[in-house]
Parts: C-alpha cells; sequence; structure tokens
C-alpha cells in the first residue's frame, strides 16, 4: 500500500474524478466523506476505503485519522471556506479545493490566511492549464509568431460565469500572464439553476474584463447558446481559432518577414497550419494538478482563486449597474458579500 494519504471530502462526480486522478499518482484513499450515505459508501466500495473510514462529518474524519499529505475538498462552493480551513487546522500537508474557490472575497483571504499560518499548500482546482487546447495556445505565444497576445474571446454554450466561465479567467491569467483589472457585465436575465439545490444558481451573458497592460478577455455565454465552446485568440501577428470540442486548432500568422510592416496591414502574406488534439477528461489534468501542488510549483493557487472570485465578484456588481466598468480591486462591502454560486 502507498504510503501517501489522500482523505477526500465530496463523493459526487468530480470527487470521483478527484479520488482517480490521486490514486493514478499512488495515493492511497484512506478516508472519504459526504453526508450521504449511498454517495459515499457507492464511492468507498469503488475504492476499497472500509466501511469505518466513511464519514458524513469531515470533522469527525479529520479528527479519527491521522494528518493526511493531501485533502481533496470537492463540495459545493458555500462549504469550501470551513473545510478548507478544518484540514488545514488538522495539519494537511495539502488541500486542493474545488472552484469557484469560495462564495465570497472574505471566505477567499481566510482559506489563504489558516493555510499560510498552518503550513499548508493550497490549490484551487483550475485545471485549464494542464489540458492540451491551452498548452498548444501557450507554446504558439512562446513561439512569437503571434507576438503579444492581445485578446481572448470566448463563445460559449449553455453555461454560467462562476460555473465554466471562472475557467477561462484563469485561463487568461496563464496565457497573458496578466489578471483583470476592471469588468463590465451585463447578464441575459435567465438564472441557471443548479442540481445540487434551489439554494444554487450562476448568471451567464456578456462580459468584457481588462487587465491594466491593455489585454482583453470577451464571454458570450448564455441560456440560449446550446452547443459549443470556442475561443478566438488575437495577437499582433495573428489570431488563434480553437474549437474545443472538435479538437482543433487554427492558427493564422503573417509572416516573419513582414512582421515590420504597420498593424494596419492586416492582409498582409500569412501561414496557416491545423493541429488537432485529444478531447480531455476531468481526471487528467485534474491529476497533473494534484501533481503540480504535490512538487510545490506551476499549479493554480490559492491566490489565483481569489482572483478569479475577484473577477466573478466585478462581474457581479458591474452587471447590478447596466454594465458600468467595476475595478476588480473591490470595496469591504463587496468584499463580505456571499453569492450563489456551487
Amino acid at each position: 500500500m502507498s504510503n501517501k494519504s489522500v482523505y477526500l471530502i465530496g463523493a459526487g462526480r468530480m470527487g470521483r474524478s478527484h479520488a482517480q486522478a490521486a490514486l493514478e499518482l499512488g495515493y492511497s484513499l484512506q478516508g472519504v466523506c459526504d453526508p450521504r450515505l449511498e454517495a459515499r459508501d457507492r464511492l468507498g466500495e469503488e475504492f476499497n476505503v472500509p466501511p469505518q473510514y466513511r464519514f458524513a462529518e469531515a470533522s469527525e474524519m479529520l479528527e479519527t485519522l491521522d494528518a493526511a499529505d493531501l485533502v481533496i475538498v470537492a463540495t459545493t462552493a458555500d462549504t469550501h471556506c470551513d473545510l478548507v480551513c478544518r484540514a488545514a487546522n488538522a495539519f494537511a500537508k495539502a488541500v486542493l479545493c474545488e472552484k469557484p474557490m469560495a462564495v465570497s472575497l472574505e471566505q477567499c483571504d481566510q482559506m489563504i490566511k489558516t493555510c499560510q499560518e498552518k503550513g499548508t499548500r493550497l490549490a484551487v482546482n483550475h485545471q485549464m492549464r494542464f489540458m492540451p487546447q491551452y498548452k498548444i495556445v501557450k507554446s504558439i505565444l512562446n513561439d512569437g509568431r503571434l507576438g503579444e497576445l492581445t485578446s481572448m474571446n470566448v463563445v460559449g454554450g449553455c453555461f454560467g460565469l462562476a460555473m465554466n466561465g471562472s475557467h477561462y479567467i484563469e485561463a487568461f491569467n496563464f496565457l497573458a500572464d496578466v489578471w483583470p483589472s476592471r469588468v463590465s457585465a451585463i447578464f441575459t436575465g435567465v438564472a441557471f439553476q443548479n442540481p445540487r439545490g434551489p439554494q444554487y444558481f450562476d448568471q451567464a451573458g456578456d462580459f468584457y474584463f481588462t487587465s491594466e497592460q491593455g489585454q482583453r478577455l470577451s464571454m458570450s455565454i448564455g441560456h440560449d447558446q446550446g452547443h459549443g465552446m470556442t475561443v478566438m485568440y488575437a495577437g499582433n501577428y495573428g489570431h488563434i481559432f480553437v474549437d474545443e470540442l472538435q479538437g482543433e486548432v487554427i492558427v493564422t500568422s503573417r509572416l516573419k518577414e513582414h512582421r515590420n510592416q504597420p498593424l494596419t496591414r492586416y492582409g498582409m502574406p500569412w501561414a496557416r497550419e491545423t493541429i488537432s488534439f485529444p478531447q480531455s477528461d476531468n481526471v487528467e489534468p485534474t491529476r497533473k494538478v494534484i501533481a503540480a501542488l504535490m512538487a510545490g510549483e506551476g499549479f493554480p493557487s490559492g491566490q489565483n482563486g481569489r482572483n478569479v472570485v475577484a473577477s466573478l465578484v466585478a462581474a457581479y456588481h458591474s452587471a447590478s449597474t447596466n454594465g458600468q466598468f467595476v475595478d476588480a480591486v473591490l470595496d469591504t462591502e463587496m468584499t463580505r458579500k456571499n453569492f450563489p454560486w456551487a
């Protein structure tokens, strides 16, 4: 048996994926927690967790078992702060928390502070950086053929801002090395109810994020868009179009010998390349997040998760003002406000 221990809080679909990812890295699932008896027993049977190590309450599991190498929190966002802090206080070496990190910026700050005080490494499962379509784009940007990334434009199917949109905000940072500083948002006005309960819902619409350096992230997502996840990246010398479901990247870029010409000459001779990539699942990128977390570098940190939540909060605030631009660095009142995403 592995001597690397992992405890899982949340035995739903994502919890199962996380458990599988940890096992593939050689961890031993020594405890599972979920208030739903059927869920924790089903996962416990699948991953050979003895009945006495299946818990209804996280506090009981963390008090009963020895300090873990890794605790995974795969529950709804309104429970993340309490559970992450409990894991840190139980001297977990590392915690992987599902996204969005929390339902308020105040909670994010408490999670980061507690983990720092207890010496617990904290990651938030924004795993886009480990998915092939983002690694390909990052490689193209790094080789210089597009120059600097200037904009990232997402047109998505039927999903909410906190649910899937939060991933694109973190991906924007990964690709452009900037965070949004100002946000404008218009909601479609049709809330996304979450199957986890009537108290949870999300919003979609049109969102525009800008960085202090001028890079832009736009998202058009809505209840009336029933298919697709496509992203267009623009740089000084060309574009990258990604059909994330089809698994196709199309790159067009101005030929190198013409890059000294003014950017207003947008029809200069170009090269075109098409790259295919395999469809991703939840297990592989999460496995890479865990590996990076335990290695101590290259993982989406608690501060990254907080920055994403800051952008979400700013978007909600902007929507309440009919789309006026709002600073992503928010005042105390907005820092304390709780939001309904799951």
